[in-house]
């Protein structure tokens, strides 16, 4: 997968847990590390905005992306 977490290089920057960012922005440890590991489908924008103001970041740093040229092929319709 082209895009990328990037979550555990901020908290080493900042010093901070999971366990600690988890709890600052209300979210459960469990659901964290989910997003930590690039296993969840989704973000909700309120939860984006609550780790980057916990982390003073910007939704950017908390993904990457690495260019893949099949992100460019549009499936067919069923």
């Amino acid at each position: 997968m082209p895009v990328t977490v990037t979550l555990d290089q901020l908290l080493a920057a900042r010093g901070m847990t999971g366990r600690d960012l988890a709890e600052r922005i209300g979210l459960s440890e469990t659901q964290l590390s989910m997003f930590r590991s690039g296993k969840v489908r989704g973000i909700r924008f309120s939860t984006l905005a609550r780790m980057c103001a916990a982390l003073e970041c910007t939704p950017g740093e908390l993904l990457g992306y690495a260019i893949d040229p099949s992100d460019l092929v549009v499936p067919p319709k069923p």
